[in-house]
């Protein structure tokens, strides 16, 4: 077998190869992605992978089209989630989507597990959702019988943002701002089972079609830091901000910081409310489901892995 993945150095790809390196250690991997230092954290931890450091948007005087040649299948992970450039989303998510596909039907690759998000489905209207609403759309013209996996949020290794970003600056700060009470649902998703997710659709070929992948258990957000919270051992004190405040703070972020881990749109996106819908994915695709607690532990206590950070 062997595996395409454009945008594989993040969350999801650097924890999907860990867990196909595990289980199908003869599988021949090639991963695209543009964040150098992502990349050479994973070299060191995979070094039997073929990792290239190439743009996605660029097809023309690149490595990655011709290494790609051979390839059964195609788990398309690349995408902008949050930045201060407005064009990035566009760029990130739409062309370098159009040149992949372009490059696949060259490639002659047939088989395309496509993770998408759950925001497709959200009452947001931020430039991530609109953009990621056309890259599903694109991936389902070009490969009709495609697989479109739609996550939650995520947590587990290797996390430099999300609930991996908050645990850590938990550790290193006195106080926690939380944003109005706290008290909107999250319905986060083991990152470690949604890599058995995919790997059981590059083993059966029979699987097509669209898949809403939510937490099967709903927290609240305040719970859900104050869990973290005891896992970490930190003694950080929590402090509820109005909701206009907290937007503030992170608008001057954004001015400091030139890739700030959380934005006003994601602020946006964590208040409004949306209920995802929630499948039987453990029965669909033969994976045991995680408990969210247990999750965390392996996430925050695992010997080697726990102790690796992405760089932002």
């Amino acid at each position: 077998m062997k595996i395409f993945i454009p945008g594989g150095a993040g969350l999801v790809g650097i924890n999907l190869i860990a867990a196909i390196k595990e289980r199908y250690p003869n599988w021949e991997l090639i991963v695209v992605d543009k964040k150098y230092q992502s990349i050479k954290v994973a070299e060191k931890i995979f070094p039997k992978v073929k990792f290239i450091c190439e743009d996605l948007t660029k097809d023309i005087n690149q490595k990655w089209p011709i290494e790609i040649q051979e390839c059964d299948i195609c788990i398309m992970l690349q995408a902008e989630i949050g930045s201060k450039q407005s064009n990035l989303f566009e760029l990130n998510n739409v062309v370098s989507t159009k040149i992949i596909l372009k490059q696949l039907k060259i490639a002659g690759i047939k088989r395309v597990i496509h993770v998408s998000s759950s925001v497709v489905n959200s009452k947001s209207d931020d430039l991530y959702t609109l953009t990621k609403r056309k890259q599903e759309l694109l991936v389902a013209e070009s490969f009709p019988k495609c697989v479109v996996l739609r996550p939650t949020l995520m947590f587990g290794w290797f996390d430099r943002k999300h609930l991996g970003w908050l645990a850590n600056f938990m550790v290193k700060v006195p106080v926690f701002p939380i944003p109005g009470k706290g008290d909107f649902t999250r319905q986060p998703l083991f990152v470690g089972d949604f890599a058995s997710i995919i790997i059981s659709c590059i083993i059966d070929s029979s699987i097509s079609g669209k898949y809403n992948i939510s937490g099967l258990e709903k927290i609240r957000y305040l719970r859900l830091m104050r869990i973290i919270k005891e896992i970490k051992a930190s003694r950080i004190l929590f402090i509820h901000l109005p909701i206009p405040i907290f937007a503030f703070f992170l608008k001057l972020w954004a001015i400091i910081s030139k890739n700030p881990a959380f934005t006003t749109s994601q602020l946006y996106s964590l208040i409004a409310g949306d209920q995802f819908e929630i499948i039987d994915w453990p029965n669909i695709f033969n994976v045991k489901s995680t408990p969210f607690i247990e999750a965390l532990k392996i996430t925050h206590n695992h010997k080697k892995f726990s102790k690796i950070n992405i760089p932002f």
